[in-house]
């Protein structure tokens, strides 16, 4: 297109018309009059998506081995198995290794929560679908994926699922400013909200604004009422810093999530809740304090100083 009057000014009405739909569509959540639309861009390019994922990781395929969980009383086993059967058809490489551990803690913490899941790759980031923090995974409705299901990886929380075609599915991220989730303090039980707030730590309000809490203090999931979009007991994140409390009706902490949200790979989505809260079962071990070595310092007598009893003068 040539560089023209006319040209710049259908620039400037896209781009009018395109931050009005993003304002129109955040403004409406889950009744968004785009949402249908939103739907569709998801039936027609997460193919697409898939395709491109497929064809420049090869080995992409072999997670689709921890796409079933199993029944409830035999999901263990069934995930030793598949993930022995995923690390022979990753083989070796660096990065293969990483994804081994990676499924590795998931499927862990999948056991140790009684979560049934299937797995999944991110195939895409920032999805247009009017999200700022959004991945793509390769999983859809033919997979038994529906909106509002709790995402999470071997380290904790990652998002829930917001929109869904036959093969893909968009997640929006704990840290976008959309995002909340009710969060419950280890030990205390002291119940709150987290918010996300990009690449800063999540801002969770306690509803106890007398509540006792100290940084290195965690949280996990509440859970919602049926189990979504939030199964309880998943890991959220750390203290990290805590507002003076000002006789406020709640009070104001700010954690660091244990996801790394930039560096996502393998992730789970949760198709079967728990048959009760795991509480705080799915948390990492709390790191043993290192131990302060001990010095004594033994102070010996020099030569030229007098024995026991005595003056230190010859006798006459």
């Amino acid at each position: 297109m040539r560089d023209t009057r006319e040209s710049r000014l259908l620039l400037v009405l896209l781009i009018a018309v395109a931050f009005a739909l993003i304002t129109v569509d955040i403004r409406g959540g889950e009744d968004s009059p785009v949402d249908g639309a939103r739907r569709a861009a998801a039936t027609v390019f997460g193919p697409i998506e898939d395709g491109v994922s497929t064809a420049v990781d090869p080995i992409g395929n072999a997670i689709s081995a921890v796409r079933a969980s199993g029944s409830r009383h035999d999901r263990l086993a069934a995930l030793e198995k598949e993930n022995a059967e995923l690390k022979a058809s990753l083989g070796s490489g660096d990065r293969n290794r990483s994804r081994v551990r990676q499924l590795d803690k998931m499927l862990k913490s999948a056991a140790d929560g009684q979560y049934g899941i299937k797995g999944a790759e991110v195939i895409a980031i920032g999805a247009a679908q009017g999200f700022s923090w959004t991945v793509t995974i390769d999983i859809g409705t033919n997979d038994g994926i529906t909106r509002d299901m709790t995402v999470l990886n071997g380290d904790g929380l990652v998002g829930r699922v917001t929109t869904v075609g036959p093969n893909t599915a968009t997640v929006l991220l704990a840290n976008d400013p959309d995002f909340t989730v009710g969060t419950r303090m280890e030990a205390t039980d002291e119940l709150g909200f987290a918010s996300g707030q990009g690449d800063r730590p999540l801002r969770v309000e306690l509803l106890n604004g007398k509540a006792k809490v100290k940084a290195g203090d965690r949280l996990v999931t509440f859970g919602s009422q049926a189990d979504k979009p939030f199964v309880p007991g998943v890991p959220v994140g750390v203290v990290s810093r805590v507002d003076p409390s000002g006789g406020d009706l709640t009070r104001t902490i700010y954690v660091k999530p244990y996801v790394a949200f930039t560096q996502l790979d393998i992730i789970g989505v949760v198709v079967k809740p728990p048959r009760k809260d795991p509480r705080d079962t799915v948390l990492p071990d709390k790191p043993k304090p290192t131990p302060r070595p001990t010095v004594t310092v033994t102070v010996t007598p020099g030569a030229n100083q007098p024995g026991d009893g005595a003056d230190g003068q010859q006798e006459q």
